[in-house]
């Protein structure tokens, strides 16, 4: 396996941090460019067999720590503020670092689990800036976008987590072996969105609810065979709130995958039928665009 090559991106956002962005080059300067937004909680680093399978089927790929993961800084604890908003905005400047170092490559957006709702989130906030968004094993948290008595217990735990927040002033999860350690400003949006099923963002006015109606890219959904975080019905959630986006809906069952066991995490060592979904949605919605942009011309 091919080693990234990294390179820093030092960026100031609600207080100075650094993030921690990898990138691999594809052999054509030309190839889609992937960007993959990880899950709370968890490092680039555990993306590494599924970032050399899309590099292998000649896409670029561009990973990052989320701020205060990682080797991106700084970490959580009582003091240090930040929330949806501030990595909405690193996702921003990550998105420039990559227009300036792939400028002629097609940018697509890859999200797990909350990487997604940032993913969303950002493309309905900056039009333009991406072709298409992949949302994978990504779904809303409202409680009532999962299935019966799951959803009831979902609100109580979401809640309960903003609640320890507010006491402790961040979420100890490396204790409760749930998202790691995370800013109380996190997870009391994430707890919100549970709660409410919108996006309403600390520190921020915007109204993200109408720019994801007015949302209109590619996007590629895929659930995974034994995810309880992000069933069916919450990642149809979230995807609809893009109402004009055209969606391609997939499944990656554990037939299809050849794997014995997935899972909200588990899909990343067993990703080859994934990848080839992933480049083939990605090679149509860049014919597609150039289509558009010659027709306009």
């Amino acid at each position: 396996m091919a080693d990234l090559t990294l390179t820093e991106l030092g960026v100031v956002s609600a207080g100075a941090h650094r993030l921690s962005v990898g990138a691999l080059a594809a052999d054509d300067p030309a190839a889609p460019v992937v960007i993959v937004l990880p899950a709370m909680g968890v490092p680039a680093s555990y993306y590494r067999p599924f970032l050399q399978e899309l590099h292998e089927r000649g896409c670029a790929v561009v990973s990052v720590d989320t701020r205060g993961q990682g080797a991106s800084t700084p970490a959580a604890h009582r003091g240090i503020r930040f929330g949806y908003q501030d990595l909405i905005e690193d996702a921003a400047a990550i998105v420039e670092l990559v227009e300036r170092e792939f400028p002629q490559a097609p940018r697509f957006l890859l999200g797990h689990s909350l990487g997604g709702q940032i993913a969303m989130l950002f493309a309905a906030a900056h039009p333009g800036r991406v072709r298409g968004v992949t949302l994978l094993a990504s779904g809303s948290v409202w409680f009532r976008s999962f299935p019966g008595l799951q959803g009831w217990k979902n609100l109580v735990a979401t809640q309960a987590v903003a609640a320890l927040c507010t006491v402790l002033g961040h979420w100890p999860g490396e204790r409760f072996g749930f998202g790691g350690r995370q800013p109380s400003g996190i997870m009391q949006d994430w707890a919100r969105q549970g709660r409410t099923g919108r996006y309403r963002l600390g520190g921020s006015r915007f109204d993200y609810e109408k720019a994801l109606r007015e949302l209109n890219i590619p996007l590629l959904t895929v659930s995974v065979e034994g995810d309880e975080l992000a069933p069916d019905s919450s990642v149809d959630h979230l995807a609809a709130k893009a109402v004009a986006s055209p969606r391609t809906r997939r499944h990656y069952s554990c037939e299809v995958a050849g794997a014995p066991k997935l899972g909200h995490y588990a899909w990343v060592y067993n990703s080859g039928v994934l990848v080839d979904w992933i480049t083939d949605w990605a090679a149509t919605a860049r014919k597609e665009a150039t289509a558009t942009d010659g027709d306009r011309r």
